[in-house]
């Protein structure tokens, strides 16, 4: 039962409410919280480690008006649920449904959308400067997490800010947790400041000193929230032109609204740096934060559960087991990721090669660097990145690494379209971005047995390779035992039929053989959207009257483009259909249905293909295809 939250529409509803009923709401909200993300899958610990704070913003400040943007925004459904989207919260992260991050095509309320890390404090301060230009009035708020605070993008923008003279706000939800265990020297930094003796036990003495006389107390009380605490050293944010506030236990709601209502009076950029505790009021996740960070579907009272059967070993394990097997025989081999141990399958080689693991945090432009200066030593990394982080590190790929020819194996994962993350997950640019940068190689597996063989012929390669696979499970293949690895820029014919020849990338390969069934058509592996197999493509080509590309990857600049050059280089005038994802952003939901939509599934690949070809389909005996005589 949640009457207090059931009257809450709006966050002037929240506005209204004394301070003696935001405890309350925060509970049901909590409640409320647990129950829905149990019926949809979602975000979970992360979320819950917000409903205070949620509740003291929107309380505190004017919203819309005043704007709040959140970092990463993995941690706002307690905000969707303030602000009218409580009703349809069971359709979270769902086709149609509400985003899993903020949107603002959704909500006056996500003043500004976010899904990758470290862009909060840069969009707040632009707003706050578009504000301070315009003669407005308004709070601009940013509100970033601990591991989010280790990128180097929040430093650009703190250090922009800090000289600015405007009005802003930037919140360090202090969580000591990102989606991995979080690392490096701020992260220490931040530990040794919240527990240091000198200042909790300085604290704490000034604290029972002042209790003595109640009206000296209250004021060292609000005080407290504008002057560092009682005593408190100069910090590395006051470095930065920052006011620094905390730090202040982010589940007292009463510590909460008061120092936000304070910070409010005060002008220039403020610093305030609260202590969260990730899963909050659900003992597991409390316990469990990584395995409640993004949890499917479960019953709250049960917690998480192991599957019924046995599941297909995802493409993250399979890299995960590749990782470890060829690290035991080469000792060159060295394994980064970007704060992402778990959803990239790297626990195991953690484990086992600790000296040879490198976690550099929510970094990625450091993250290839880091690698390239590795490849100088004659080392050979292993860069884990999912496909849309790897963009935030472009420059340092072109510049850094394939420019100087270093070798090194980039394990894109998520590629293609991720489904419930949505449009700021998908990893549908990774063929065109890296498909016209030299010296960089870019495999496709169609199955777990191809990325583990792939994985292997780009380790053995003295230049850049990118080995794409999705998330999640592909067909199902057992894997080849050993390190066995498929010849360097070469596809296959499986199957062969008449007049059409479907030419797939990557694990479209399978929707592609069974639409080429009823299709009486040729198909292709080509495992290499660059190098292309031209040798095996002109083959094809001569005793075909038109073709096919299938991707699961944007149009523009894709595999398929790559297969129209090739053909008007050979001077081949040759009809070619070209079916990936179009130019649009695709949405978050189940991503079988948005694959669907797409046309990417079997049905699709036919009905496209009929659509164009029809006329060419033959229905004759497949069994003539083969007299074709053709490589691969």
């Amino acid at each position: 039962m949640t009457p207090l939250l059931d009257s809450i529409k709006t966050p002037a509803d929240v506005r209204r409410l004394s301070s003696a009923q935001l405890p309350t709401l925060a509970n049901e909200l909590r409640s409320f919280l647990i129950e829905t993300v149990g019926k949809t899958g979602g975000h979970f610990s992360s979320n819950l480690g917000t409903v205070e704070l949620t509740v003291a913003l929107h309380h505190v400040f004017n919203t819309p008006h005043d704007r709040l943007v959140w970092d990463v925004g993995h941690q706002t459904y307690p905000h969707k649920i303030l602000t009218g989207r409580r009703d349809r919260m069971g359709s979270l992260r769902q086709l149609g449904g509400v985003a899993g991050f903020p949107k603002r095509d959704e909500s006056e309320y996500d003043a500004f959308g976010t899904a990758h890390s470290s862009t909060s404090i840069s969009a707040a301060l632009g707003m706050a400067m578009a504000a301070k230009q315009k003669g407005e009035q308004r709070h601009c708020v940013a509100i970033i997490g601990d591991g989010a605070m280790t990128a180097g993008m929040a430093f650009e923008a703190m250090n922009n800010a800090g000289v600015s003279d405007c009005n802003m706000l930037v919140i360090l939800n202090d969580n000591d947790m990102s989606i991995s265990p979080p690392v490096g020297a701020l992260n220490r930094y931040l530990a040794q400041l919240m527990s240091g003796r000198f200042y909790t036990t300085a604290k704490e003495v000034g604290r029972q000193v002042l209790k003595n006389a109640p009206p000296l107390f209250e004021l060292a009380r609000r005080l407290e929230h504008q002057t560092k605490g009682l005593i408190l050293p100069a910090t590395l944010f006051e470095k930065f032109g920052f006011n620094y506030i905390g730090p202040i236990d982010g589940h007292d709601l009463e510590a909460l609204t008061s120092t936000l209502q304070n910070i409010k009076q005060l002008n220039g950029p403020q610093f305030l740096h609260v202590v969260t505790r990730k899963g909050q009021g659900y003992k597991l996740a409390e316990a469990d934060p990584i395995a409640y960070h993004g949890p499917g579907k479960f019953d709250p009272k049960v917690g998480l559960l192991p599957p019924a059967t046995a599941p297909k070993h995802t493409f993250s394990q399979v890299f995960g087991r590749w990782l470890c097997d060829m690290a035991e025989q080469d000792p060159r081999l060295v394994a980064i990721t970007p704060a992402m141990r778990e959803g990239s399958g790297m626990v195991e080689f953690h484990q086992r090669f600790p000296d040879r693991y490198h976690d550099v945090g929510i970094a990625e432009q450091h993250a290839l660097t880091f690698a390239a200066g590795l490849a100088c030593e004659g080392l050979k990394p292993v860069v884990a990145i999912y496909s849309t982080f790897l963009q935030r590190a472009y420059d340092q790929l072109i510049h850094d690494v394939a420019l100087q020819k270093l070798p090194m194996v980039l394990a894109l994962d998520r590629a293609g379209i991720v489904g419930a993350d949505g449009p700021t997950h998908a990893g549908v640019y990774d063929i065109p971005f890296l498909r016209c940068v030299p010296q960089v190689s870019i495999a496709c597996p169609a199955d777990e047995n191809e990325c583990r063989m792939l994985l292997s012929t780009a380790h053995a390669q003295d230049h850049t390779v990118a080995v794409r696979y999705p998330r999640g499970a592909g067909a199902g293949t057992a894997q080849a035992a050993g390190l066995t690895s498929l010849p360097f820029g070469k596809g296959e014919i499986r199957r062969q039929g008449q007049s059409v020849a479907i030419l797939a990338f990557g694990t479209l390969l399978y929707p592609a053989l069974q639409a080429a069934e009823a299709l009486n058509a040729t198909v292709v592996n080509m495992r290499w959207a660059k190098p292309l197999d031209t040798e095996l493509l002109l083959q094809v080509a001569a005793h075909h009257q038109a073709l096919v590309t299938v991707e699961e990857g944007a149009l523009m600049g894709g595999a398929g483009s790559a297969v129209l050059e090739a053909l008007q280089d050979a001077h081949i005038n040759l009809p070619v259909l070209r079916i990936g994802v179009p130019d649009v952003f695709t949405d978050h939901g189940d991503p079988n249905k948005i694959l669907a939509g797409l046309g990417l599934d079997a049905a699709g690949i036919e009905g496209s293909v009929r659509g164009r070809f029809n006329h060419l389909i033959s229905t004759d005996d497949k069994t003539n295809a083969g007299n074709l005589k053709l490589v691969g």
